[in-house]
């Protein structure tokens, strides 16, 4: 039996984001997904830095044996690259990123994974997680502090413990080899999907759209309809059998980038019509209409002096045209103010934690402005202040953490409040550990809050 991959791969900025700092490879051979982090100078380095080490090897010249060798020596390339890349630009200091990727040897994939980003394979209509995530919350789970439910809703969870970065410690990545059946259907995503998207949606949308373009399209649709508060990167792969392969359904056989290390990197969203994408959408217009002057586009407004403005006032054909433009300023005006109100009440049925005054807060609304005007309110204060939290956590509450519900909130404000009373979770992100399998970043990972 000799088998192939059918594959295709998705990213999106997502509506909150202003760059894109995932990065993914798609092809014959090799599957990838890299979430970078380090903030807006950083993260979209790391990502494609290692996507573009890990690239030379999408070949056929592996075998099972050698296959994780090569990852790993990829790897380590890609984390040498960081290394000097930041020793050249002191901004970039700090930088990192999560890695799954898949090399097919043959009948069989080697499989290399750091971070939060994830592998699931679904296989006779069962969906399995094979990656474990390497975060401060999954230690938690380990060790028996929390259940995998809290786990789910923790505020920490994006605090990332293993990555590949520009620290001179030695991170061990996670590496396993497994058969490649066909019918099996894999998934490598980003947290910007796995994150803000069920499991129990994603098992469904991997089993009911047969057409890999169509269901990579339909899983980043799902995180943006869910807010799209992180970039959102997938990568949908079968396995098929070469021998019994249908017409029209054969293996694909050209690399796909996409991400930052594409050049398409700067994509707006592809967000279909939704409340988060309107929200975002009329945002962004009013924000651009602020820029520019007015609802109109630059260099329409006549102005005074504007040869334009001097002709003959009595010409009729002019007339007609202002007419016409204030009629479709009008209408256009009437929209905006009529979508502004229905996205600014969607924008009250969001909320968040975040900081206050120096108080850990409850939020409602989403954390943007537009002009002027705040679309967020205090609901709830804590009696816990910022002081109160590891600095960690401090970053975290800073950049907000976004709910589902105000019952959600709450939820993790309640953890927020035990995790400031626990001595030893005060500590441990901020230090080095002994073991490589704790060694956590500089920072949490900014790409995955959300």
């Amino acid at each position: 039996m000799s088998i192939a991959l059918r594959y295709a791969a998705r990213s999106d900025v997502g509506l909150v984001r202003s760059d894109n700092q995932d990065s993914a490879y798609a092809g014959p051979h090799l599957l990838v997904v890299a979430d970078g982090m380090g903030g807006h100078a950083g993260g979209d380095v790391a990502s494609s830095v290692a996507v573009a080490a890990l690239a030379p090897l999408d070949g056929e010249s592996h075998g099972p044996d050698d296959a994780l060798d090569e990852l790993e020596r990829a790897l380590e390339v890609a984390r040498e690259e960081i290394i000097v890349r930041t020793q050249a630009d002191p901004q970039l200091a700090g930088m990192g990123t999560t890695v799954t990727a898949i090399l097919r040897a043959g009948n069989k994939l080697a499989m290399v994974h750091l971070g939060d980003s994830r592998g699931y394979l679904l296989r006779d209509g069962e969906l399995t997680q094979v990656t474990t995530d390497h975060t401060f919350v999954q230690h938690l789970v380990n060790t028996g502090k929390i259940t995998p439910e809290e786990a789910e809703r923790h505020p920490q969870r994006s605090v990332v413990m293993r990555v590949l970065g520009d620290f001179d410690i030695d991170i061990a990545p996670d590496l396993s080899v497994r058969e490649a059946r066909p019918g099996d259907r894999w998934l490598l995503c980003s947290d910007g999907l796995s994150g803000f998207v069920s499991a129990d949606t994603i098992a469904d949308t991997l089993r009911g759209v047969a057409d890999v373009d169509g269901c990579a399209d339909r899983l980043v649709q799902l995180a943006l309809r869910a807010g799209g508060g992180d970039n959102v990167t997938v990568v949908v792969a079968d396995v098929v059998d070469l021998d019994r392969v249908p017409d029209g359904s054969g293996p694909s056989t050209t690399a796909d980038v996409v991400g930052s290390a594409a050049r398409t990197r700067n994509l707006p969203t592809r967000a279909a019509d939704g409340p988060a994408a309107r929200a975002a959408t009329l945002a962004r217009q009013a924000a651009q209409a602020a820029q520019d002057g007015g609802p109109g586009e630059p260099g329409n407004t006549l102005t005074a002096g504007d040869p334009a403005a001097d002709d003959d006032d009595d010409d009729p054909g002019r007339r007609r045209r202002l007419v016409v433009r204030l009629l479709v300023t009008a209408v256009i005006l009437a929209v905006l103010g009529a979508g502004g109100w229905w996205g600014y009440r969607w924008t009250q049925t969001q909320y968040y934690v975040g900081e206050d005054a120096g108080d850990v807060v409850i939020f409602q609304g989403i954390p943007q402005m537009i002009g002027p005007i705040t679309l967020s309110s205090v609901l709830e204060r804590s009696a816990t202040t910022l002081e109160d939290l590891p600095p960690y956590m401090q970053d975290r509450v800073g950049q907000t953490i976004h709910a589902s519900s105000l019952a959600d909130a709450r939820e993790r404000l309640r953890l927020i409040e035990l995790d400031a009373r626990i001595d030893d979770a005060a500590d441990s992100p901020t230090t080095v550990p002994t073991s490589p399998a704790l060694a956590p970043t500089t920072a949490p990972n900014p790409a995955a809050t959300g």
